[in-house]
């Protein structure tokens, strides 16, 4: 993939120099922009200069929606207790998001200050590509999603850490998905950190804090 099929992008940066990276992605029907005022928040990382980067997701048919075009990382055949996902479609998403972290990397940041991110869908993305990517990332944020059932954990060359957070009144993306995910993580050697918050399918500032203290300690002073 060259730079001209990047995906568009919003990015942000918190101080220069640019010492880390983090890729976001965003939800199922948004875009770049939703997380991008979390930037101000993040005040243990903003001396750290990190560049976030918030890919938009191309718009495509979705069929849990009713088949409607909106952004999307893949195609959702269907939500609850048993995912039902287009592999194929995870599979081109994990193509953009690689090119993505190898765009940072070939803009001077080692993959080892390489975070990705994500919340709901985009929390599912990336983790399916957090477990192949190669080198992997520094470590993974996952707020309100699922584990793709195809992600193959054996395949990891790395076990990167995990943040992961969900909602105990989530009506979306159910709880038992996010401890699921955990579960599945931690037997395949991955270190999660886990946190549940009294909200629905959202982010509240306890959990903002919490990913400010988990990244700004991930990636200290650079």
């Amino acid at each position: 993939m060259s730079d001209a099929q990047h995906l568009e992008c919003v990015e942000r940066a918190t101080a220069e120099p640019i010492t880390a990276s983090v890729v976001w992605l965003h939800g199922l029907g948004a875009d770049g922009h939703d997380f991008e005022p979390l930037v101000d928040e993040l005040r243990r990382t903003a001396p750290i200069g990190v560049r976030f980067v918030f890919p938009h997701a191309p718009a495509q048919p979705v069929t849990v929606n009713g088949g409607m075009t909106l952004p999307a990382w893949y195609d959702i055949l269907g939500l609850g207790k048993q995912i039902q996902e287009d592999e194929a479609g995870l599979e081109t998403a994990r193509g953009h998001v690689e090119a993505l972290l190898r765009r940072e990397r070939e803009r001077g940041v080692p993959a080892e200050r390489i975070v990705l991110a994500g919340f709901s869908q985009g929390a599912a993305t990336a983790l399916y590509t957090a477990a192949q990517a190669q080198p992997a990332p520094a470590g993974v944020i996952a707020l309100s999603g699922w584990l793709p059932p195809a992600t193959p954990l054996e395949a990891a060359t790395a076990r990167p850490p995990m943040l992961l957070a969900h909602g105990t009144q989530d009506p979306i993306v159910p709880l038992e998905l996010g401890r699921d995910a955990r579960q599945r993580l931690e037997q395949a050697g991955f270190p999660v950190a886990w946190h549940e918050f009294p909200m629905e399918h959202a982010v509240c500032l306890p959990e903002i804090q919490q990913v400010d203290e988990w990244l700004s300690g991930l990636l200290g002073a650079g």
